[in-house]
């Protein structure tokens, strides 16, 4: 059995949430969504649970971090191509994100990244597959 990956993130406004990770492409597991939650497909075996923040409060017994403030996490996720790298995060910033940082040129490697409406940061990444070791 392969193992699958559940990212789990707090946010603000749900319907406001799906319709900006729609944007980027993203698709939703309709048997998994309802007023507190949501799950994105982001890849074979890879989901993020995006979850009104009072519903991700019965997970935990700390306080939920202020993405806007602090960071706990950074997501970051592979793609095809430098094309694809800025094709998603151009469109996430014309959906209402902010670039976190400029494009990190590395020549092998090319990266991305941009704060969604929550403030969580997600990295797009490409790597030349030439240098990925095996």
């Amino acid at each position: 059995m392969s193992k699958s990956i559940f990212v789990n993130l707090p946010v603000k406004d749900l319907k406001r949430t799906v319709v900006f990770f729609t944007k980027l492409g993203y698709s939703f597991n309709a048997q998994f969504t309802n007023d507190n939650a949501t799950c994105m497909n982001v890849g074979e075996n890879i989901f993020v649970m995006l979850l009104v923040e009072s519903f991700f409060k019965t997970f935990i017994s700390k306080d939920i971090a202020d993405a806007k403030k602090t960071c706990e996490v950074l997501v970051a996720l592979s793609n095809e191509s430098r094309q694809q790298v800025n094709q998603v995060v151009d469109a996430a910033v014309a959906a209402g994100a902010t670039e976190h940082r400029p494009a990190q040129d590395h020549g092998f490697m090319y990266s991305r990244s941009f704060e969604d409406l929550d403030g969580h940061i997600w990295e797009h990444v490409w790597m030349d597959p030439a240098h990925v070791q095996k």
